[in-house]
């Protein structure tokens, strides 16, 4: 069993970047940062998007940096140590369960990544338009298959995060990142090579000035802070194991860089590929698993080996996009287990996971295998998506926006930023003035937007 004393940490630098980035790069990146860029102006929206990443996203990255690393422990018990109120330590353990209840659910889409992963393969990825939409609709309603690819997708995040910090998470992502960059660059230089792809590249980057509008900022603003994991423990959780000597900002830009390239080039990679083929790209889950291998079949028909790789390597690159995820949302859920019932991390990894499963099972069977898992018109798997996206995250938040600007002591929010005085701080107090006063604005207009209030 681990003392306090002899918590583990990340080995290197650029494995803190690496793993913290990775989980930030998830599913949502590739199937609604592009479509929300092409529909709200193209580089307008960007230039929008990298503002509120500045106002909200980092600010909000930092915050929960200073709570995890200040504690060197479980994000429910970071609230605790950092607060020592028992009112402000419900945020880290509401953070704790929204990471978990997320868990269940996102491993059953990452599932869905495996199992196209080897459709490719097997060369089952190909016919008409409407094949795709057939295919996808009996995978995902089956009660079968998606549960085989969920218990293989998670066991693979098991094997992983059961081998700790070091030997875990931080070689995973030294392995997995660089291999996504990888192959989104092949896949996005392959995709505006195509005949027509001009098209596409001016759909996403070309900037529509008339387009600038209330919607379209509030919904930069929504993306900016869904997009880097905040709220759900994985920033805290990982924070806590972060030497003294990170420099907390400079890491927040620097993944917030990594995290705003993966989307752009992730539209780089989508919209050239549909408009050479006349294909009006959509968002989601359809995006990916209906509209996409029909697109890479008739952009790349000429080629079929080339169309047949690219495929391949799309879904590979889905597939790690979201084990990275994985690996950090089981990670808040174990770092909690192992700490706070003292036990193994082996046998909190092994709960953790056998426990997100079943949720997972049971998320996976309510999209059409079993009618009784609707409530109030929504399937199971949508409640989740619901409760965890629209209410738990923008509550926590912007709780944790309020503590850390009103009510978490000064000098302990001073000296993480600046490492204790070791470095200038010039933007400490323009940090200070965003979580106070911006950042939980912010997060109300995001909260009553996405309920069509504002």
């Amino acid at each position: 069993m681990m003392l306090d004393n002899e918590r583990a940490n990340f080995a290197t630098k650029l494995g803190i970047i690496l793993a913290t980035a990775g989980s930030a790069v998830g599913l949502g990146n590739v199937w609604r940062f592009p479509y929300m860029a092409g529909q709200n102006g193209g580089a307008v929206f960007i230039v929008i998007y990298m503002l509120c990443v500045l106002l909200l996203g980092i600010p909000c990255m930092i915050n929960e940096f200073i709570i995890g690393r200040h504690a060197f422990a479980n994000t429910a018990r970071a609230y605790r140590t950092i607060s020592k109120s028992r009112g402000w330590m419900l945020i880290g353990y509401m953070s704790v369960l929204t990471g978990f209840l997320i868990t269940g659910y996102y491993a059953v889409v990452s599932g869905w990544c495996l199992q196209y992963v080897w459709a490719s393969l097997v060369g089952h990825l190909h016919g008409e338009p409407d094949y795709y939409k057939s295919y996808f609709a009996s995978f995902s309603s089956d009660p079968v298959k998606p549960i085989f690819w969920l218990v293989i997708i998670m066991l693979m995040t098991y094997l992983i995060v059961k081998n700790g910090i070091r030997d875990g998470i931080e070689r995973a992502s030294k392995l997995f990142m660089p291999t996504l960059f990888i192959l989104l660059v092949i896949i996005v230089v392959a995709s505006c090579m195509l005949p027509g792809a001009h098209a596409g590249i001016e759909f996403l980057l070309k900037p529509n000035w008339s387009m600038i509008n209330s919607d379209v900022f509030l919904s930069a603003l929504g993306q900016s802070f869904y997009s880097l994991s905040i709220a759900m423990g994985c920033i805290c959780t990982y924070a806590s194991y972060f030497s003294k000597h990170t420099n907390l900002a400079n890491s927040a830009i620097q993944i917030s860089v990594i995290d705003s390239m993966v989307a752009i080039l992730a539209g780089l990679m989508i919209f050239p590929a549909a408009f050479s083929v006349g294909v009006n790209p959509d968002s989601g889950p359809s995006l990916i698993f209906i509209t996409l291998p029909n697109v890479f079949q008739q952009a790349f028909g000429e080629w079929p080996v080339v169309g047949y790789v690219i495929s391949l390597m799309f879904y590979g690159l889905l597939t790690l996009a979201a084990l990275t995820s994985l690996m950090s949302l089981v990670e808040v859920s174990t770092a909690f287990c192992q700490e706070e019932m003292k036990i193994t991390r082996k046998a909190a990894t092994l709960i953790v996971v056998s426990s997100a499963t079943i949720i997972g099972v049971f998320c996976s069977f309510s999209l059409g295998a079993y009618d009784g898992l609707a409530f109030f018109g929504l399937s199971l798997f949508e409640i989740f998506d619901f409760v965890t996206g629209q209410i738990f995250l923008p509550v926590v938040g912007f709780l944790t926006s309020v503590y850390i600007g009103w009510f978490a002591p000064h000098k302990v929010v001073r000296d993480e930023f600046t490492n204790w005085g070791t470095l200038r701080g010039t933007y400490f107090h323009l940090y200070l003035l965003l979580v106070k006063y911006i950042c939980p604005i912010c997060i109300i207009f995001i909260f009553l937007h996405q309920f069509g209030l504002i």
